[in-house]
């Protein structure tokens, strides 16, 4: 059967009804509650369409696995292209697209970066890094922030917030949590000499996009120095640009020793992430370079997805309108903040990474709800639910951040009263 058959031939109402009875009946269940009827079918650029034929604007790109749109019709024909000759390849050796990739993600990442290693998901090159982080350091103790997220594999997971941990009693004894923004803390888990690493998203975007103090990131960076742990960067949803450098760690002037990435790593088009690491985080290489194997991890494929990603994301021309976008939608929406200063009460933001502020302890629930029925798809933050994730493609043009100003100005004055009722 095919793909469009199955679209075609499918009510909403079958696939509410089979998701909950055989894939995940509390998920399912959870978005119906907060009246979110959402099937997606069609999807194109930085639109989607449900099921139904409603059509709704993507700010939330899935934590940034569309930043180039969905379905980027230069890295769908990159990867038909590379049909006709490969497949996943073998990950037992070295093939010329896995060594391209290497040598153009590295090139592209800040100095004393030396090695690429692959996986197929975020999740599973946290748990790499993390493991890198072990093997350099001959230490256990990992430090993270509170309410932090970090993927749902074995080490992601412990690394991570209790609402992701605690259900699977995932919880580690060696896994410590800090406030975020509190260097005294910070040095307190450090200083018996005993982390093997602190691991930190640039901007903790499940928990909100809570922007860095000042000096913070590198008076983490050099705390780790002091201690002898090694600092991971955890660039899932902040890298690739999305800031307007490669990687949003470099806006703190911060050199980490591993830098972790996936979502929008090979555009959305085939599962591909990657660990990049310093000579002193590589380390167990020299040792048993077979110690750590993905059978799917730096699949051909998605090797040449992901060098097309790079390719787009360093043209100027991208980055002029990373530029563009990031200060165009920036000027609307303290226009729409003025006209509602009780509801709207702050902008996060660091290049196209942006945090939007509501009222009361859960403000972004309603803004949610009302953003989607006016034709808006964002997100509220799972550990910081006053906090919308708005997060607009690095390609989106004038005229769709002019439409998007519009709908986004008429759901945030629609949804005033149930914001104010529960704040």
């Amino acid at each position: 059967m095919k793909v469009t058959d199955i679209f075609e031939n499918t009510t909403k109402k079958e696939v509410f009804e089979k998701s909950i009875e055989y894939w995940n009946s509390g998920k399912t269940k959870e978005w119906l509650d907060l009246k979110i009827d959402l099937i997606i079918g069609k999807r194109e650029g930085y639109y989607f369409w449900d099921m139904e034929g409603k059509q709704l604007m993507d700010v939330h790109i899935n934590g940034g696995t569309y930043s180039l749109g969905h379905r980027n019709p230069e890295v769908i024909q990159a990867l038909v292209e590379a049909t006709e000759s490969v497949d996943i390849g073998n990950h037992h050796f070295p093939s010329p697209l896995k060594a391209k990739l290497a040598e153009t993600v590295v090139k592209a990442s800040p100095e004393g970066m030396k090695h690429v290693i692959y996986g197929s998901s975020g999740g599973e090159v946290i748990d790499l890094a993390l493991k890198c982080a072990r093997a350099a350091t001959g230490r256990m103790k990992v430090v993270s922030i509170e309410n932090c997220y970090h993927g749902h594999t074995g080490l992601a997971v412990a690394a991570g917030a209790e609402r992701y941990s605690k259900l699977f009693h995932a919880e580690r004894p060696e896994f410590v949590k800090v406030p975020f923004n509190d260097l005294e803390k910070m040095e307190e888990a450090l200083k018996e000499g005993d982390a093997a690493c602190v691991i930190m998203e640039t901007i903790p975007a499940t928990y909100g996009f809570p922007l860095p103090n000042e000096g913070y990131l590198p008076a983490v960076k050099k705390l780790c120095e002091k201690y002898g742990s090694l600092y991971i960067a955890d660039e899932v949803q902040t890298g690739l640009m999305r800031s307007g450098k490669m990687w949003c760690i470099e806006t703190y002037g911060v050199n980490p020793d591993i830098i972790v990435t996936s979502k929008g790593f090979s555009g959305g088009i085939y599962p591909i992430s990657a660990v990049i690491l310093n000579e002193k985080s590589s380390y167990w290489m020299t040792q048993d370079g077979s110690a750590h194997m993905a059978t799917f991890g730096g699949s051909e494929l998605g090797c040449a997805c992901a060098l097309k990603v790079f390719e787009i994301l360093q043209r100027e021309t991208t980055k002029k309108n990373i530029e563009f976008v990031a200060a165009y939608l920036r000027t609307g929406l303290n226009e729409i903040m003025k006209d509602n200063p009780d509801t709207f009460t702050g902008i996060r933001q660091n290049g196209t990474i942006m945090g939007l502020e509501f009222a009361g302890t859960e403000g972004a629930i309603p803004v949610m709800q009302h953003l989607y029925q006016n034709g808006v798809w964002g997100i509220y933050s799972q550990l910081d639910p006053h906090v919308l994730q708005f997060k607009p493609g690095v390609l989106c043009t004038k005229e769709y951040c002019d439409e998007l100003l519009g709908k986004m100005a008429y759901g945030i004055k629609e949804a005033k009263e149930d914001i104010l009722k529960q704040a």
